[in-house]
């Protein structure tokens, strides 16, 4: 990546990183079921479910955007195929979960709600941003409405890295009325760092050198009191790569 870029990235994610708002949810962890894959975005009333009978909820910071959100409206579970040529992006391939649920007296499923993910590539490049020279691509974005469990799964590939930040995911998700949106929460998960490592031995992220950045340093893992520590997806070996699972409680009044 050219150094006006780098410079162009960290300008945007300094000012991002004012953006971070000071709502607190609660993380959840539960089962992985795969989500199903509607074709339009919700327009129902979000509803919950009876209790969740085995998640643990916990307290933990929202964290900023960043500067790389485009809401492409790419109603999809497997995020690695980009539509304007229909190439898919190469990596490690990585199955990711998403359990969500609603948080009051108990954790609750909450079925309806759009879950939007995106990252980097291998490479460290997001798609469809002008300071990475990638308009027009739409690889590594998406997302899903949760099913009746509260649960979605996108297929994509382990995300690379770039400089000033540890391995990340961002994620958002919104609950509407009708058309009306009613709820939005977004923020960050992060990856074990020796899990990382094991990764970027393999191509296509080996020829990039040693990142610069591990969680212990990265700005937004160590923001609001360390509050990354708490945003580490669950991690194992899958027969065709990863797969990551992750709980999302959400307070949403």
């Amino acid at each position: 990546m050219v150094l006006s870029a780098t410079m162009s990235r960290r300008r945007m994610m300094l000012a991002g990183l004012g953006a971070v708002y000071s709502a607190m949810v609660a993380a959840c962890s539960g089962g992985t079921q795969t989500g199903s894959a509607p074709t339009s975005t919700p327009t129902a009333t979000v509803t919950s479910l009876p209790p969740v009978p085995t998640p643990t909820c916990i307290v933990t910071p929202a964290e900023t955007e960043g500067p790389y959100f485009v809401d492409e409206r790419l109603n999809r579970a497997d995020i690695r195929l980009d539509p304007s040529d229909g190439s898919v992006r190469p990596g490690v391939p990585l199955s990711l979960t998403f359990n969500v649920a609603a948080v009051g007296t108990s954790c609750t499923a909450l079925a309806g709600a759009q879950v939007d993910v995106w990252h980097c590539d291998a490479a460290g490049v997001y798609s469809d941003v002008s300071a990475e020279s990638s308009v027009g691509k739409r690889y590594l974005r998406g997302y899903q409405t949760t099913d009746s469990s509260g649960t979605v799964t996108f297929s994509t590939i382990f995300p690379g890295w770039y400089h000033g930040r540890a391995v990340h995911i961002h994620f958002k998700i919104r609950t509407y009325s009708g058309s009306q949106k009613t709820f939005e929460f977004t923020s960050q998960i992060f990856f074990d760092d020796a899990i990382s490592d094991e990764v970027y031995k393999q191509s296509p992220y080996s020829s990039r050198g040693a990142r610069d950045t591990r969680n212990a340093t990265d700005m937004v893992y160590a923001s609001n009191h360390n509050s990354g520590a708490s945003l580490v997806a669950n991690v194992s070996q899958s027969a065709a790569g990863y797969r990551a699972t992750f709980g999302i409680g959400l307070r949403l009044s």
